[in-house]
Protein backbone atom coordinates (compact mmCIF):
# COMPACT_ATOMS: atom_id res chain seq x y z
CA UNK A 1 0.00 0.00 0.00
CA UNK A 2 1.77 3.22 -0.93
CA UNK A 3 2.50 5.77 1.86
CA UNK A 4 -0.36 8.54 2.74
CA UNK A 5 0.95 12.10 1.71
CA UNK A 6 1.24 13.98 4.96
CA UNK A 7 -1.31 16.83 5.14
CA UNK A 8 -1.69 20.31 7.23
CA UNK A 9 1.27 22.44 5.39
CA UNK A 10 1.60 25.83 4.61
CA UNK A 11 -0.46 27.45 1.86
CA UNK A 12 0.34 30.58 -0.83
CA UNK A 13 -2.53 32.38 0.86
CA UNK A 14 -1.17 31.95 4.57
CA UNK A 15 2.62 33.03 3.38
CA UNK A 16 1.08 35.76 1.38
CA UNK A 17 -1.60 37.04 4.59
CA UNK A 18 0.20 39.22 7.30
CA UNK A 19 -2.94 38.75 9.79
CA UNK A 20 -4.61 34.95 9.91
CA UNK A 21 -8.18 34.09 11.01
CA UNK A 22 -8.65 30.70 12.84
CA UNK A 23 -10.53 29.24 9.83
CA UNK A 24 -7.30 30.24 7.48
CA UNK A 25 -5.56 27.79 9.82
CA UNK A 26 -7.77 25.07 10.04
CA UNK A 27 -8.91 25.29 6.39
CA UNK A 28 -5.05 24.09 5.52
CA UNK A 29 -5.29 20.93 7.87
CA UNK A 30 -2.65 22.79 10.24
CA UNK A 31 -3.50 21.28 13.79
CA UNK A 32 -4.00 24.19 16.60
CA UNK A 33 -2.82 23.83 20.09
CA UNK A 34 -3.54 26.55 22.16
CA UNK A 35 -1.46 27.63 24.90
CA UNK A 36 -1.20 31.11 26.56
CA UNK A 37 2.81 31.51 26.21
CA UNK A 38 5.44 30.51 23.64
CA UNK A 39 9.19 30.78 23.37
CA UNK A 40 10.90 29.51 20.28
CA UNK A 41 15.02 29.26 20.16
CA UNK A 42 14.89 26.93 23.42
CA UNK A 43 18.39 28.30 23.72
CA UNK A 44 19.92 30.14 27.16
CA UNK A 45 17.52 32.77 26.20
CA UNK A 46 14.66 31.01 26.74
CA UNK A 47 15.65 28.76 29.76
CA UNK A 48 15.70 32.48 31.85
CA UNK A 49 13.07 33.43 30.48
CA UNK A 50 10.79 30.73 31.53
CA UNK A 51 12.76 30.34 34.42
CA UNK A 52 11.69 33.87 35.73
CA UNK A 53 7.93 32.14 35.01
CA UNK A 54 8.34 29.40 36.66
CA UNK A 55 9.44 31.51 39.91
CA UNK A 56 6.37 33.76 39.09
CA UNK A 57 3.78 30.95 39.56
CA UNK A 58 3.13 30.50 35.95
CA UNK A 59 2.74 26.41 35.78
CA UNK A 60 4.06 24.32 32.96
CA UNK A 61 1.08 23.82 31.28
CA UNK A 62 0.51 27.21 30.18
CA UNK A 63 4.21 27.56 28.62
CA UNK A 64 5.82 26.01 25.71
CA UNK A 65 9.48 25.71 24.17
CA UNK A 66 9.49 25.23 20.64
CA UNK A 67 13.16 23.80 19.76
CA UNK A 68 15.15 21.82 17.82
CA UNK A 69 17.80 21.45 21.07
CA UNK A 70 17.36 18.78 23.12
CA UNK A 71 18.22 21.32 26.44
CA UNK A 72 19.00 24.61 26.75
CA UNK A 73 22.89 25.12 26.97
CA UNK A 74 23.05 22.87 23.94
CA UNK A 75 24.51 25.58 21.45
CA UNK A 76 26.31 27.74 23.85
CA UNK A 77 28.30 24.79 25.10
CA UNK A 78 29.08 23.55 21.52
CA UNK A 79 30.57 27.00 20.52
CA UNK A 80 32.32 27.47 23.44
CA UNK A 81 33.74 23.88 22.90
CA UNK A 82 34.46 24.64 19.23
CA UNK A 83 36.25 28.03 20.23
CA UNK A 84 38.72 26.43 22.67
CA UNK A 85 36.48 26.96 26.06
CA UNK A 86 36.15 22.99 26.97
CA UNK A 87 34.29 22.38 30.29
CA UNK A 88 36.98 22.62 32.74
CA UNK A 89 38.36 26.25 31.50
CA UNK A 90 36.43 29.01 32.59
CA UNK A 91 34.12 31.21 30.35
CA UNK A 92 34.19 34.66 30.09
CA UNK A 93 31.28 36.01 32.61
CA UNK A 94 30.78 37.28 35.92
CA UNK A 95 30.86 35.48 39.44
CA UNK A 96 27.09 36.72 39.82
CA UNK A 97 25.98 36.25 36.29
CA UNK A 98 23.89 32.57 37.07
CA UNK A 99 21.31 32.09 34.50
CA UNK A 100 20.41 29.43 36.70
CA UNK A 101 19.92 31.70 39.78
CA UNK A 102 17.75 34.93 39.29
CA UNK A 103 18.96 35.87 42.64
CA UNK A 104 22.52 35.58 41.87
CA UNK A 105 23.51 34.47 45.05
CA UNK A 106 25.32 32.63 45.79
CA UNK A 107 27.86 33.70 43.06
CA UNK A 108 29.66 31.17 41.04
CA UNK A 109 32.74 32.01 42.78
CA UNK A 110 31.64 32.60 47.00
CA UNK A 111 29.92 28.73 46.31
CA UNK A 112 33.13 27.33 44.63
CA UNK A 113 35.67 28.96 47.29
CA UNK A 114 32.72 27.70 49.86
CA UNK A 115 32.35 24.44 48.61
CA UNK A 116 36.49 23.48 48.03
CA UNK A 117 37.03 25.90 51.00
CA UNK A 118 39.44 27.97 48.75
CA UNK A 119 40.79 30.89 50.23
CA UNK A 120 42.43 32.07 47.01
CA UNK A 121 38.57 32.00 44.89
CA UNK A 122 37.48 34.15 48.21
CA UNK A 123 40.33 36.37 48.19
CA UNK A 124 40.54 36.83 44.92
CA UNK A 125 36.69 37.56 44.83
CA UNK A 126 37.14 39.76 47.47
CA UNK A 127 40.26 42.05 45.62
CA UNK A 128 39.21 42.21 42.92
CA UNK A 129 40.02 43.38 39.86
CA UNK A 130 42.97 45.86 41.43
CA UNK A 131 44.94 42.70 42.97
CA UNK A 132 43.62 39.65 41.42
CA UNK A 133 42.16 38.92 38.04
CA UNK A 134 38.49 38.86 37.57
CA UNK A 135 36.59 35.88 38.60
CA UNK A 136 35.00 33.91 35.83
CA UNK A 137 33.52 30.16 36.03
CA UNK A 138 34.26 26.79 34.72
CA UNK A 139 32.18 25.86 31.98
CA UNK A 140 31.31 22.48 32.80
CA UNK A 141 30.02 24.07 36.36
CA UNK A 142 28.13 26.60 34.39
CA UNK A 143 26.14 23.67 32.51
CA UNK A 144 25.81 21.39 35.61
CA UNK A 145 23.91 24.43 37.39
CA UNK A 146 21.48 24.78 34.48
CA UNK A 147 20.68 21.17 34.36
CA UNK A 148 19.69 21.17 37.99
CA UNK A 149 18.10 23.93 37.31
CA UNK A 150 15.97 22.61 34.12
CA UNK A 151 15.27 19.45 35.83
CA UNK A 152 13.95 21.41 39.35
CA UNK A 153 11.72 24.09 36.91
CA UNK A 154 10.01 20.64 34.73
CA UNK A 155 11.91 22.14 31.91
CA UNK A 156 11.29 19.20 29.85
CA UNK A 157 7.66 19.18 30.20
CA UNK A 158 7.17 22.37 28.43
CA UNK A 159 9.57 21.32 25.66
CA UNK A 160 8.37 20.87 22.15
CA UNK A 161 10.76 19.62 19.38
CA UNK A 162 10.91 21.34 16.14
CA UNK A 163 11.96 24.24 13.97
CA UNK A 164 9.82 27.42 14.08
CA UNK A 165 10.17 29.45 10.27
CA UNK A 166 7.13 31.61 10.35
CA UNK A 167 5.08 33.40 13.49
CA UNK A 168 1.66 35.66 12.23
CA UNK A 169 -0.37 37.47 13.63
CA UNK A 170 -4.18 36.39 14.51
CA UNK A 171 -7.37 38.06 14.07
CA UNK A 172 -8.93 39.27 17.45
CA UNK A 173 -5.05 38.97 19.17
CA UNK A 174 -3.02 37.19 19.80
CA UNK A 175 -0.11 34.96 17.33
CA UNK A 176 -0.14 31.72 15.44
CA UNK A 177 3.53 30.25 15.40
CA UNK A 178 3.87 27.41 12.52
CA UNK A 179 6.17 24.11 13.92
CA UNK A 180 7.54 22.10 11.50
CA UNK A 181 7.85 18.67 13.86
CA UNK A 182 10.64 16.11 13.35
CA UNK A 183 9.57 13.84 10.58
CA UNK A 184 7.23 11.06 11.93
CA UNK A 185 6.35 13.11 15.08
CA UNK A 186 2.90 14.55 14.02
CA UNK A 187 0.10 13.33 11.53
CA UNK A 188 0.51 16.64 9.65
CA UNK A 189 3.98 18.63 8.63
CA UNK A 190 3.07 21.63 10.71
CA UNK A 191 1.46 22.27 14.11
CA UNK A 192 0.13 25.97 14.64
CA UNK A 193 0.68 26.82 18.46
CA UNK A 194 -2.38 29.79 19.18
CA UNK A 195 -0.75 31.93 21.56
CA UNK A 196 -1.35 35.14 23.62
CA UNK A 197 1.97 35.87 24.02
CA UNK A 198 5.74 34.96 22.05
CA UNK A 199 8.81 35.31 23.13
CA UNK A 200 11.78 34.90 20.42
CA UNK A 201 15.45 34.18 21.90
CA UNK A 202 16.97 32.45 18.64
CA UNK A 203 20.51 33.27 19.37
CA UNK A 204 22.85 34.52 16.41
CA UNK A 205 21.63 34.54 12.54
CA UNK A 206 24.48 32.29 11.45
CA UNK A 207 28.17 32.37 11.10
CA UNK A 208 29.92 35.65 9.54
CA UNK A 209 32.68 34.66 7.17
CA UNK A 210 34.79 37.24 5.69
CA UNK A 211 34.13 37.65 1.99
CA UNK A 212 37.61 36.11 0.58
CA UNK A 213 37.35 33.68 3.04
CA UNK A 214 34.35 32.12 2.07
CA UNK A 215 35.31 32.73 -1.76
CA UNK A 216 38.15 31.26 -0.76
CA UNK A 217 36.71 27.96 0.49
CA UNK A 218 34.04 27.80 -2.08
CA UNK A 219 36.15 28.51 -5.11
CA UNK A 220 38.97 25.57 -4.36
CA UNK A 221 36.47 23.38 -1.98
CA UNK A 222 38.29 23.88 1.05
CA UNK A 223 37.19 23.42 4.59
CA UNK A 224 39.97 21.90 5.79
CA UNK A 225 42.66 24.38 6.08
CA UNK A 226 40.30 27.74 6.08
CA UNK A 227 38.17 27.56 9.64
CA UNK A 228 36.30 29.75 11.49
CA UNK A 229 36.61 29.68 15.31
CA UNK A 230 32.87 28.55 15.64
CA UNK A 231 32.91 25.70 13.94
CA UNK A 232 34.45 22.52 14.18
CA UNK A 233 37.98 22.58 13.37
CA UNK A 234 39.99 20.15 15.99
CA UNK A 235 41.66 18.62 12.60
CA UNK A 236 44.06 21.82 12.80
CA UNK A 237 45.22 21.36 15.96
CA UNK A 238 45.61 17.86 15.54
CA UNK A 239 47.68 18.62 12.13
CA UNK A 240 49.74 21.19 14.10
CA UNK A 241 50.84 18.97 16.65
CA UNK A 242 52.17 16.24 14.34
CA UNK A 243 53.89 18.22 11.62
CA UNK A 244 55.60 22.11 12.19
CA UNK A 245 52.93 24.69 10.39
CA UNK A 246 52.07 28.39 9.93
CA UNK A 247 49.00 29.22 11.13
CA UNK A 248 47.32 32.67 10.62
CA UNK A 249 44.70 33.92 13.41
CA UNK A 250 42.68 36.87 12.07
CA UNK A 251 40.50 38.85 14.68
CA UNK A 252 41.46 40.48 17.70
CA UNK A 253 38.70 39.58 20.21
CA UNK A 254 37.88 36.84 23.08
CA UNK A 255 38.05 34.15 20.70
CA UNK A 256 41.01 34.96 18.86
CA UNK A 257 42.71 35.09 22.21
CA UNK A 258 41.43 31.74 23.24
CA UNK A 259 42.49 30.44 19.77
CA UNK A 260 46.08 31.90 20.39
CA UNK A 261 46.23 30.22 24.37
CA UNK A 262 44.93 26.45 22.36
CA UNK A 263 47.91 27.02 20.02
CA UNK A 264 50.42 28.19 22.65
CA UNK A 265 49.16 25.51 25.26
CA UNK A 266 49.64 22.85 22.33
CA UNK A 267 53.53 24.01 22.48
CA UNK A 268 53.84 23.58 25.72
CA UNK A 269 52.28 20.36 26.54
CA UNK A 270 53.28 18.35 23.17
CA UNK A 271 55.94 20.10 21.69
CA UNK A 272 54.20 21.16 18.69
CA UNK A 273 56.26 23.72 16.27
CA UNK A 274 53.78 25.85 15.37
CA UNK A 275 54.59 29.59 14.19
CA UNK A 276 51.82 32.08 14.54
CA UNK A 277 51.06 35.16 12.72
CA UNK A 278 48.42 37.26 14.08
CA UNK A 279 46.46 39.39 11.36
CA UNK A 280 44.99 42.82 13.00
CA UNK A 281 42.98 44.84 11.00
CA UNK A 282 42.92 47.62 14.03
CA UNK A 283 46.25 47.89 16.13
CA UNK A 284 45.71 49.20 19.66
CA UNK A 285 48.67 50.57 21.09
CA UNK A 286 46.97 52.12 24.58
CA UNK A 287 44.33 52.84 26.14
CA UNK A 288 41.10 53.33 23.60
CA UNK A 289 37.67 53.15 23.33
CA UNK A 290 35.20 51.25 20.94
CA UNK A 291 36.79 53.70 18.10
CA UNK A 292 40.75 52.58 18.28
CA UNK A 293 43.51 54.80 19.95
CA UNK A 294 43.52 57.38 21.74
CA UNK A 295 45.09 59.04 18.35
CA UNK A 296 41.55 58.41 16.88
CA UNK A 297 41.05 61.51 14.22
CA UNK A 298 37.26 61.17 14.28
CA UNK A 299 35.51 64.41 15.88
CA UNK A 300 36.21 65.24 19.60
CA UNK A 301 39.13 63.28 19.78
CA UNK A 302 39.98 61.27 23.13
CA UNK A 303 39.15 63.95 25.33
CA UNK A 304 35.23 63.65 25.04
CA UNK A 305 35.91 59.70 25.92
CA UNK A 306 37.95 59.91 29.37
CA UNK A 307 35.90 57.83 31.13
CA UNK A 308 35.08 55.34 28.15
CA UNK A 309 38.67 54.55 28.20
CA UNK A 310 40.23 50.80 28.27
CA UNK A 311 43.64 49.69 28.84
CA UNK A 312 45.58 48.02 25.34
CA UNK A 313 48.63 46.95 24.27
CA UNK A 314 50.08 44.74 21.89
CA UNK A 315 47.15 45.21 19.47
CA UNK A 316 44.92 44.14 22.14
CA UNK A 317 41.81 46.08 24.08
CA UNK A 318 41.43 44.96 27.37
CA UNK A 319 38.19 44.88 29.13
CA UNK A 320 36.97 42.57 31.48
CA UNK A 321 33.67 41.63 30.45
CA UNK A 322 31.81 41.67 26.81
CA UNK A 323 31.16 45.51 28.04
CA UNK A 324 31.85 47.64 31.13
CA UNK A 325 29.99 46.65 34.35
CA UNK A 326 27.96 49.69 34.42
CA UNK A 327 25.65 48.22 31.41
CA UNK A 328 23.86 46.36 33.98
CA UNK A 329 23.00 48.73 36.53
CA UNK A 330 24.82 51.65 36.42
CA UNK A 331 25.42 54.85 34.20
CA UNK A 332 25.65 53.38 31.11
CA UNK A 333 22.42 51.66 31.37
CA UNK A 334 20.25 54.72 32.66
CA UNK A 335 22.07 56.65 29.35
CA UNK A 336 21.29 53.76 27.07
CA UNK A 337 17.69 53.80 27.94
CA UNK A 338 17.12 57.20 27.50
CA UNK A 339 19.35 57.71 23.73
CA UNK A 340 17.41 57.39 20.41
CA UNK A 341 18.70 57.17 17.05
CA UNK A 342 21.89 57.81 15.96
CA UNK A 343 23.00 58.92 19.51
CA UNK A 344 22.39 55.83 20.53
CA UNK A 345 24.63 53.88 17.88
CA UNK A 346 27.26 56.15 18.53
CA UNK A 347 27.30 55.55 22.22
CA UNK A 348 27.49 51.22 21.26
CA UNK A 349 30.49 52.21 18.92
CA UNK A 350 32.40 53.78 22.14
CA UNK A 351 31.39 51.09 24.51
CA UNK A 352 31.54 48.23 22.30
CA UNK A 353 34.34 47.76 19.69
CA UNK A 354 36.61 44.02 19.92
CA UNK A 355 38.16 43.48 23.39
CA UNK A 356 39.01 40.35 25.52
CA UNK A 357 40.40 40.02 28.85
CA UNK A 358 43.78 40.47 30.61
CA UNK A 359 44.97 37.05 31.74
CA UNK A 360 48.75 36.74 33.19
CA UNK A 361 49.01 33.31 31.94
CA UNK A 362 48.23 33.98 28.24
CA UNK A 363 50.38 37.45 28.24
CA UNK A 364 53.41 34.84 29.49
CA UNK A 365 52.52 32.82 26.59
CA UNK A 366 52.33 35.82 23.88
CA UNK A 367 55.51 37.33 26.02
CA UNK A 368 57.67 34.23 25.06
CA UNK A 369 56.62 34.06 21.75
CA UNK A 370 57.76 37.20 20.87
CA UNK A 371 61.25 37.18 22.40
CA UNK A 372 61.31 33.29 20.47
CA UNK A 373 60.49 34.56 17.22
CA UNK A 374 57.19 32.30 16.78
CA UNK A 375 54.48 34.81 17.50
CA UNK A 376 54.72 37.76 15.12
CA UNK A 377 52.02 40.13 14.78
CA UNK A 378 51.00 41.90 11.03
CA UNK A 379 48.48 44.82 10.45
CA UNK A 380 46.24 45.13 7.70
CA UNK A 381 43.80 43.45 5.31
CA UNK A 382 43.78 40.70 3.14
CA UNK A 383 43.51 41.86 -0.66
CA UNK A 384 43.76 38.38 -1.79
CA UNK A 385 43.89 34.46 -1.34
CA UNK A 386 45.20 31.93 -3.24
CA UNK A 387 46.39 28.75 -3.91
CA UNK A 388 50.62 28.00 -3.16
CA UNK A 389 50.71 24.24 -3.65
CA UNK A 390 49.13 22.70 -0.34
CA UNK A 391 49.41 26.11 1.07
CA UNK A 392 47.96 29.61 1.10
CA UNK A 393 49.05 32.58 -0.09
CA UNK A 394 47.55 35.65 1.36
CA UNK A 395 47.96 39.15 -0.50
CA UNK A 396 48.12 41.50 2.99
CA UNK A 397 48.11 45.40 2.66
CA UNK A 398 49.86 46.92 5.18
CA UNK A 399 50.66 50.51 5.69
CA UNK A 400 54.49 49.67 4.25
CA UNK A 401 52.28 48.12 1.21
CA UNK A 402 51.27 45.12 -0.17
CA UNK A 403 53.12 41.71 1.77
CA UNK A 404 52.94 38.11 0.71
CA UNK A 405 52.42 35.59 3.66
CA UNK A 406 52.18 32.05 2.98
CA UNK A 407 50.46 29.96 5.60
CA UNK A 408 49.26 26.25 5.80
CA UNK A 409 45.65 27.28 8.11
CA UNK A 410 43.60 30.04 8.04
CA UNK A 411 41.67 30.33 11.58
CA UNK A 412 38.75 33.24 11.06
CA UNK A 413 37.81 34.53 14.93
CA UNK A 414 36.00 37.90 13.51
CA UNK A 415 32.65 36.62 15.18
CA UNK A 416 29.23 35.27 14.83
CA UNK A 417 27.27 38.85 13.38
CA UNK A 418 25.48 37.88 10.38
CA UNK A 419 22.82 40.40 9.32
CA UNK A 420 19.25 39.48 11.43
CA UNK A 421 17.51 38.84 7.50
CA UNK A 422 19.29 35.73 7.11
CA UNK A 423 17.25 33.83 9.91
CA UNK A 424 14.28 33.12 8.14
CA UNK A 425 11.51 33.54 11.27
CA UNK A 426 13.25 36.99 11.71
CA UNK A 427 13.22 37.83 7.89
CA UNK A 428 9.77 36.95 7.98
CA UNK A 429 9.00 39.21 10.91
CA UNK A 430 10.41 41.97 9.14
CA UNK A 431 8.25 41.50 6.01
CA UNK A 432 5.06 40.63 7.44
CA UNK A 433 5.18 40.66 11.12
CA UNK A 434 5.40 44.24 11.79
CA UNK A 435 9.12 44.23 12.83
CA UNK A 436 11.60 46.57 12.30
CA UNK A 437 15.52 47.17 12.53
CA UNK A 438 16.94 49.42 15.38
CA UNK A 439 19.67 51.57 15.22
CA UNK A 440 22.72 49.22 14.69
CA UNK A 441 20.30 47.21 12.34
CA UNK A 442 18.95 44.38 14.79
CA UNK A 443 15.32 44.20 16.17
CA UNK A 444 13.86 47.12 17.32
CA UNK A 445 12.23 45.91 20.94
CA UNK A 446 10.78 48.68 23.57
CA UNK A 447 12.34 49.20 27.39
CA UNK A 448 9.79 45.60 28.08
CA UNK A 449 11.54 44.02 25.54
CA UNK A 450 8.38 44.16 23.56
CA UNK A 451 9.32 44.06 19.98
CA UNK A 452 7.96 47.55 17.98
CA UNK A 453 5.51 47.18 15.67
CA UNK A 454 4.48 43.56 16.34
CA UNK A 455 1.23 44.04 19.04
CA UNK A 456 -1.39 42.16 18.11
CA UNK A 457 -4.93 42.89 20.01
CA UNK A 458 -4.10 42.18 23.71
CA UNK A 459 -1.14 39.72 22.25
CA UNK A 460 2.37 40.65 22.63
CA UNK A 461 5.41 39.77 21.31
CA UNK A 462 9.26 39.66 23.19
CA UNK A 463 12.24 39.58 21.95
CA UNK A 464 16.11 38.84 23.46
CA UNK A 465 19.54 37.91 23.38
CA UNK A 466 21.84 38.87 20.49
CA UNK A 467 19.10 39.52 18.10
CA UNK A 468 18.03 43.16 19.96
CA UNK A 469 21.66 44.30 20.48
CA UNK A 470 21.40 47.99 19.77
CA UNK A 471 18.07 48.77 21.84
CA UNK A 472 17.92 50.66 24.92
CA UNK A 473 19.46 47.68 27.37
CA UNK A 474 23.03 47.27 26.38
CA UNK A 475 24.98 43.50 26.76
CA UNK A 476 21.29 41.79 25.92
CA UNK A 477 23.87 38.57 24.69
CA UNK A 478 25.54 37.47 28.06
CA UNK A 479 23.87 36.04 31.09
CA UNK A 480 23.52 38.83 32.96
CA UNK A 481 21.60 40.19 29.88
CA UNK A 482 19.23 37.53 29.45
CA UNK A 483 18.22 38.00 32.53
CA UNK A 484 17.80 41.61 32.65
CA UNK A 485 15.67 40.77 29.88
CA UNK A 486 14.12 38.01 31.28
CA UNK A 487 13.16 40.27 34.18
CA UNK A 488 11.47 42.93 31.92
CA UNK A 489 9.38 40.58 30.30
CA UNK A 490 8.51 39.43 33.41
CA UNK A 491 7.15 42.24 34.62
CA UNK A 492 5.55 43.44 32.19
CA UNK A 493 3.25 39.73 31.94
CA UNK A 494 2.86 40.52 35.33
CA UNK A 495 1.34 44.02 34.55
CA UNK A 496 -0.86 41.95 32.23
CA UNK A 497 -1.80 39.71 34.56
CA UNK A 498 -0.60 36.58 33.18
CA UNK A 499 1.96 35.89 35.93
CA UNK A 500 2.57 36.35 40.34
CA UNK A 501 4.48 39.62 41.29
CA UNK A 502 8.08 38.58 43.20
CA UNK A 503 7.62 40.18 45.96
CA UNK A 504 10.00 40.17 48.94
CA UNK A 505 7.68 37.35 50.41
CA UNK A 506 7.57 35.40 46.75
CA UNK A 507 11.24 36.19 46.38
CA UNK A 508 12.39 35.00 49.69
CA UNK A 509 10.22 31.72 49.27
CA UNK A 510 11.18 30.70 46.14
CA UNK A 511 15.02 31.43 46.78
CA UNK A 512 14.69 28.93 49.58
CA UNK A 513 13.32 26.67 47.41
CA UNK A 514 15.76 26.77 44.78
CA UNK A 515 18.81 26.41 47.59
CA UNK A 516 16.99 22.90 48.46
CA UNK A 517 16.04 22.30 44.70
CA UNK A 518 12.16 21.80 45.01
CA UNK A 519 10.07 22.46 42.37
CA UNK A 520 8.92 26.68 42.64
Amino acid sequence: MPAQPITGDLTDQMLQTDFWTDELVAAAGIPIVDVPFVTVGGGIGSFVTVDYLRIAGVPTSQMRVLSTLDFPWQTYEYLTRVSQVPRPERIRSDSASRPDNIWGFPSYGFAEGVKKFNLKVLWGLFSEPIFSDYYTPKAGNVFEQLERESKRINYDEMLVKGLVRIVRRRYGGGYFTILTPPEGASATKRVAFRSQYVHLAVGYPGLKFLPELQRYRTENNDYQHIVNAYEAHEHVYERLVQKPSTVLVRGGGIVASRILQRLMDDREKFGAQTNIVHLFRTYINGTNDGYGNESDPRPGGGRTRVTMRRRGGNGWAYQGFNYPKSVWGGQLKAQVRNLEGEERAELYKRMGGTNTPWRKSWQRQMNQGRREGWYNCVVGTVDAMEPSGSRILNQVRTAQGVVPLEVDFVIDCTGLEADIAEHRLLKDLLDHGGASRNPVGRLNVDRNFELIGTASGGGAMYASGATTLGGYFPGVDTFLGLQVAAQEIYGDLNKRGFCKRIGPVRSTVQWWKWLAGSNP
